[in-house]
């Protein structure tokens, strides 16, 4: 008897303090054509994820007590090949949460897959609907609608810095009167962590822009998601955080993309730091680069 209430105790407990987790594309998702194939999870040493087939929002939140309004939409990175889903995801969203802030842990779809049609839009039409959403629900979640960032840590970060460059672009390409399209996909602020954001071959990451849009991509394809080229006065205010030692994506990303927010006036802070790599997430055990976290958390604070 005492196993039995014990049981029920902890279905109950899990039930209480789960993570909610929303379809993006309930209505059926675009840009894909229905398939057997299957996603797979590899769980080692961190949680792989590859194939997506139905993008998701890991739901967050913060006690109501605690909560401070801010948001922030969180794209795991993985070269486009891979999302390392709780080292740059779902353990960086519970960091946001003791801060007071929601977080959302976007799974989205990546371009190797068969089923997609133009394999290339499908990770920014998954980021523009997970804007959309948070935004359409701020009130349900204690989310002020103006306060709501995105996130993306090295492939993450370029589909980070894409949303936050093309946040208008008409992914869809065809007539839709679902009203959640006519919310703004616009991220309030922008997160970079150690971001791949140009596809010049100079200073790029070539797995991360062969996988989007393939080895032989014409010239317009690349400066088009090249995003340092794509800075306007209107892109999002910016913080990037860097290792200059990265041998995966060189520390230049960040340099191209700090420059072009500075050239637009946009507010932005960078910072380099001598030694790190890449792909060290909160960085925990790594000295001084440990206390990244910290410095977003005051930069945070300070947006207007």
């Amino acid at each position: 008897m005492k196993f039995y209430t014990s049981s029920i105790l902890i279905l109950f407990t899990i039930t209480l303090f789960g993570q909610k987790t929303i379809p993006l594309w309930p209505e059926g998702i675009p840009n894909q054509n229905p398939s057997k194939e299957k996603e797979n999870i590899v769980n080692s040493d961190i949680i792989r994820i590859d194939n997506v087939q139905t993008p998701t929002l890991e739901v967050y939140l913060p006690a109501k007590a605690n909560h401070t309004g801010r948001a922030v939409v969180i794209c795991p990175g993985g070269g486009y090949k891979i999302l390392a889903y709780d080292w740059e995801g779902t353990d960086i969203a519970k960091w946001f949460n003791s801060k007071g802030i929601a977080a959302f842990v976007l799974k989205y779809r990546l371009p190797g897959s068969p089923s997609l049609i133009e394999p290339h839009l499908a990770p920014l039409q998954d980021a523009q609907r997970a804007m959309r959403i948070v935004r359409e629900n701020s009130e349900k979640w204690n989310i002020d609608p103006t306060q709501i960032g995105i996130m993306g840590f090295s492939a993450g970060g370029h589909l980070a810095s894409t949303l936050g460059t093309h946040y208008d672009e008409n992914t869809l390409k065809e007539p839709n009167d679902n009203p959640l399209n006519k919310i703004s996909a616009r991220p309030d602020f922008m997160v970079l962590v150690y971001p791949v954001i140009t596809f010049d071959e100079k200073y790029y990451h070539g797995g991360s822009k062969n996988a989007l849009i393939g080895k032989n991509a014409s010239q317009e394809m690349i400066d088009h998601f090249s995003n340092n080229l794509q800075v306007s006065k209107d892109t999002p205010a910016t913080f990037l955080i860097h290792s200059a030692d990265d041998s995966a994506v060189p520390y230049q990303n960040s340099m191209l993309f700090y420059d072009a927010l500075q050239k637009h006036k946009v507010a932005s802070e960078l910072h380099i730091y001598p030694k790190g790599g890449h792909g060290y997430s909160l960085a925990i055990g790594k000295g001084s680069l440990q206390g990244w976290t910290d410095r977003l958390y005051e930069w945070i604070n300070e947006l207007e």
